[in-house]
């Protein structure tokens, strides 16, 4: 009932920044819970896989252990990019200027932009909880703001001050402060803790794809089309 209350005694000004703010906040928390799926399931699974991959005989083999592994997509692409490039098919071969160039030229490429579109999926949601961390705050002082001002006005209006005049703006204002704080807190906390383990995960995508075409453009062609003499193995320093 007093939220109620304190909803209808409010003007547009004040009902807008709530429902903005109501808006952020169930926004952030469902980037939130899904990014916390995302990010706990990948921190194993990129390790899996890459463990997979440098015990796999070949490329072919790799790939078929990645789709039983890589619940979120994450190093599968880049196995399949380069197979792109070191099985390409027979229509293909030549007959594009992305297929004329040096196999470590088409291997950087093909693996940049595979990393890319991984690392893009696990920024995906970065944005939304920094721009809420940093502008909630506002939203809820123009509310404080403009709570104060009704106080304001109150007092200015002539007759007899009381608590009851005053205790609505400025319990309006005091609500509205606490809102854009209770919206801004989490989604930054969020933001520096999905941020920290992004950032070891996209380090260990980055080596990894280092690795593979380090291995993929150093070997002869006989083995890169097989490699069934010997497993594929990390170079030394390699992050398994």
């Amino acid at each position: 009932m007093d939220a109620l209350h304190w909803w209808r005694q409010g003007d547009a000004v004040t009902q807008g920044a709530a429902v903005v703010l109501l808006a952020m906040s169930v926004a952030s928390w469902v980037v939130m819970l899904w990014k916390a799926r995302l990010v706990l399931r990948a921190g194993g699974d990129v390790a899996r896989c890459m463990a997979a991959v440098w015990q796999s005989p070949s490329l072919d083999v790799a790939a078929q252990r990645l789709a039983a592994l890589d619940s979120q997509a994450l190093v599968a692409p880049l196995v399949a990019a380069a197979q792109g490039v070191v099985q390409p098919s027979a229509a293909s071969v030549g007959t594009t200027l992305a297929a004329a160039g040096p196999l470590s030229q088409q291997l950087t490429r093909v693996l940049r932009d595979a990393l890319h579109g991984v690392l893009g999926r696990l920024q995906y949601g970065q944005v939304l909880l920094a721009t809420v961390g940093a502008t909630a705050p506002f939203v809820g002082l123009l509310g404080t703001v403009w709570g104060i001002y009704h106080a304001l006005t109150a007092l200015g209006g002539g007759g007899q001050v009381t608590i009851d005049r005053l205790s609505g703006p400025v319990g309006e204002a005091l609500v509205m402060t606490a809102a854009g704080l209770a919206v801004a807190i989490p989604a930054v906390l969020a933001y520096n803790v999905f941020g920290r383990l992004i950032g070891r995960i996209e380090a260990d995508l980055e080596g990894f794809a280092l690795d593979l075409r380090e291995l993929l453009a150093g070997s002869p062609p006989a083995q890169r089309e097989g490699l069934e003499g010997r497993e594929l193995r990390a170079p030394e320093g390699a992050n398994l």
